[in-house]
């Protein structure tokens, strides 16, 4: 990319002869300015939209980038993330392959219980250390923000070591950090089977001392038959509220026990998973302002059958995300790109959806949607740069990365 280093008077970066997809909500499809220019200023975007439009004293003493008819869309955004872990489940992988059910790994010391383990082993800088080519695999596909459960600590001491090693990605690779607190993942082995014992624990003593030392943006938790019901959820939302957290849930993967309606009644950010979500659930999430984060890495991996109900999000209005919802046991997934390309041949989306599931709505997901996710003035400059013909390309190609420049806050 030729680039025309001018007066930085101002301290302006301008982005000039490209085509931009903007994903702006007030624009059709993905908001494509085809002679477009973005201008930023002290990391935030002042300008976003045709180059004939560029005010002349922003364009004046800009330092200037020549994009040379490149596509510019909004960083990438990964809202649904497990990426502070411990070693891998391979060998899991690997019993599954030979027939191995579910019951038959859990016996063998794996699922869940496998990550906390080594987890609770390691510790904090193992755990960034281990978590960085993660990071680095989605920042190097254009990703300028991601969402990092906790979850695998399932004690105050291991929950708080994960949140905080999260927080340390954010400060060793220039990229947005969301940090959220999924206590309520799975049962311990100390809690000896006593569901209602360990959400008391979760939500009466570990979630308001994370609440208060600042460590998480928001609160999760896996609402299935083999985790929590429910009630137990809502007793976990109910401390969250409490605690000034917004709320997130793993809803209906696996059954519909309702998780998306519960979700909408506490207007949660997003519900995520869904593959069993009814009308109703839609319609609720709807009504919330619910964002369904689809995760297509997960359905893939363990080889699901039922899809999300992507029809009657559509009809009804509900948002849609897409995420790779990366963890060492069922979606080992490192790649936005390749997520959306399994949500648009698996669950049918289209590449205005795909598109907007990991910039805007992802962004919405979070809640971040004033700050970042578009290309519009205000916002944070966040862009990602591409060598394609079109964007439909970043949808249709697997194992191929066009990134051409990732820029994060202006730079």
């Amino acid at each position: 990319m030729a680039e025309e280093s001018k007066s930085r008077a101002g301290g302006i970066r301008l982005w000039r002869n490209a085509r931009l997809a903007t994903m702006a909500e007030s624009s059709a499809g993905l908001g494509v300015v085809e002679h477009g220019a973005v201008a930023a200023r002290d990391g935030r975007i002042v300008y976003a939209g045709p180059e004939s439009g560029l005010p002349a004293a922003l364009a004046q003493d800009a330092e200037t980038i020549d994009c040379e008819g490149r596509w510019v869309t909004p960083g990438l955004i990964d809202c649904h993330t497990h990426l502070i872990h411990a070693g891998n489940r391979a060998n899991e992988f690997e019993m599954r392959l030979a027939g191995a059910t579910y019951e038959e790994v859990a016996r063998a010391g794996g699922g869940i219980v496998s990550s906390v383990k080594s987890l609770r082993a390691a510790s904090q800088s193992d755990l960034v250390a281990q978590s960085l080519p993660r990071l680095d695999a989605l920042i190097a596909e254009g990703a300028t923000t991601v969402e990092v459960k906790s979850g695998y600590g399932l004690d105050l001491e291991n929950e708080k070591k994960s949140l905080r090693a999260a927080r340390q990605l954010g400060e060793q690779r220039p990229v947005t950090i969301r940090t959220t607190f999924l206590g309520a993942h799975a049962l311990p082995p100390e809690a000896k089977g006593d569901k209602d014992a360990f959400i008391d624990l979760v939500a009466k003593e570990i979630l308001p001392a994370i609440a208060a030392e600042g460590l998480a943006d928001a609160v999760d938790g896996f609402c299935e038959g083999i985790a929590f019901s429910p009630g137990q959820m809502a007793r976990v939302f109910d401390a969250a509220k409490a605690a000034g957290l917004p709320v997130k849930l793993h809803a209906d993967q696996l059954s519909n026990l309702h998780g998306a309606e519960l979700a909408a009644r506490y207007g949660a950010l997003s519900a995520d998973h869904l593959e069993y979500t009814d009308e109703a659930g839609a319609v609720a999430m709807a009504e919330a302002g619910t964002v369904a984060t689809i995760l297509p890495g997960a359905y893939y991996f363990i080889r699901e059958t039922k899809k999300p109900p992507i029809g009657l999000f559509r009809q009804h209005g509900v948002k849609m995300a897409v995420a790779t919802d990366n963890n060492p046991g069922t979606s080992p997934l490192t790649s936005l790109l390749l997520t959306m390309n399994m949500a648009a041949t698996l669950f049918g989306l289209t590449v205005d959806e795909c598109l907007a599931g990991v910039t805007r709505e992802a962004a919405r997901a979070l809640g971040l949607l004033g700050q970042t996710g578009t290309l519009e003035a205000g916002k944070s400059a966040d862009l990602a740069i591409w060598d394609i013909e079109s964007p439909a390309e970043l949808v249709y190609r697997m194992g191929f990365n066009p990134l051409h420049a990732r820029i994060w806050r202006g730079q």
